[in-house]
């Protein structure tokens, strides 16, 4: 079986700093212990690398332009071409990462993703590429929001990144060269403790992802919340409600659904409702046989259809 190859993986768009912060991270000598090490270029900036500055000598810098390179074929011949046992990707903004989650041989691990982002125009790019942005965020270990001035205002950056990432680390970089870490707290628009959970319809894909993420927090609690009803050939006593949750874009809207114990008579598919129930983890067939919520409905009452059909996280 092949070695394990780690990949450290810088993201963000054009002019962020991606070239720069990589070439900090060669020329500090604690980053390589000798390893050969391949570095691909998915794009090329204003700024070039300087090898002569790199801690070690064993760098080895390949282009790829075309994303049609970007294939598992093409991307082990680098790696025996270079005999590499690290690989560092600095990765094209305009290109989706799953082309390259699903080009990377099956060895290559991602030990880090680092996504680089300019605070000054993220906003702007979030405003007119909203996907290319998410896509960057959702999978990153940290990111850097680099050139701040003074007065930036971190509230909206922290939300930007949150709308897409609740566990990424969040990194200040001023000007002055000071470095801050992000320390804006996360409270969930809900109470967990309550008696009954209330649910507003603006923070049903809030819920949706936090029980999700953490199910036992959940277990035996109650909840209460509106959605549309469905029916599911695995649920014999019960139905399915939920609602329509955006991610990033239209085109990635999915109905995010949830199995339901009903005794009585299940309310007509597409009908819109308030749901009060008592949430069980357990195993479940509409879950595939995983592991998932089962609400225990104690009340149903009719309801208006939200003023926001779909949901978002932001």
């Amino acid at each position: 079986m092949a070695r394990d190859i780690p990949v450290y993986l810088f993201d963000g768009f054009l002019e962020a700093g991606k070239t720069s912060f990589i070439q900090d991270t060669l020329e500090d000598e604690r980053f390589n212990e000798g390893e050969n090490i391949l570095m691909l270029l998915c794009e090329e900036g204003e700024v070039e690398y300087d090898p002569a500055k790199f801690a070690a000598p064993n760098v080895f810098i390949e282009v790829i332009e075309d994303e049609r390179k970007l294939n598992p074929v093409n991307l082990e011949r680098l790696v025996k071409k270079n005999k590499a046992e690290m690989i560092i990707i600095e990765y094209n903004g305009m290109w989706m990462l799953d082309k390259l989650f699903q080009a990377m041989p099956q060895n290559w691990v991602i030990y880090q993703e680092m996504c680089i982002a300019d605070s000054n125009t993220i906003l702007a790019y979030n405003a007119n590429m909203r996907q290319q942005t998410y896509d960057k965020l959702q999978t990153c270990n940290t990111i850097v929001f680099n050139r701040c001035k003074p007065d930036v205002d971190k509230m909206e950056l922290h939300k930007l990144v949150r709308g897409a990432n609740r566990g990424t680390d969040i990194i200040y970089e001023y000007l002055d060269g000071n470095i801050e870490n992000d320390d804006i707290e996360d409270p969930l628009p809900f109470d967990v403790e309550a008696p009954v959970i209330e649910i507003a319809d603006r923070d049903y894909a809030i819920w949706y992802r936090d029980m999700g993420e953490d199910l036992k927090k959940y277990d035996g609690k109650t909840v209460r919340f509106k959605g549309i009803t469905g029916r599911s050939g695995a649920l014999d006593d019960g139905f399915v409600i939920g609602r329509q949750v955006m991610t990033c874009c239209v085109a990635d809207i999915r109905m995010c659904g949830l199995a339901c114990l009903w005794a009585e008579k299940a309310p007509q598919s597409g009908s819109w409702v308030w749901v009060t129930a008592e949430i069980m983890i357990m195993k479940h067939k509409v879950y595939g046989g995983k592991v998932g919520p089962v609400l225990k409905v104690s009340k149903i009452e009719k309801a208006a259809p939200p003023v926001e059909p779909v949901c978002t996280f932001y």
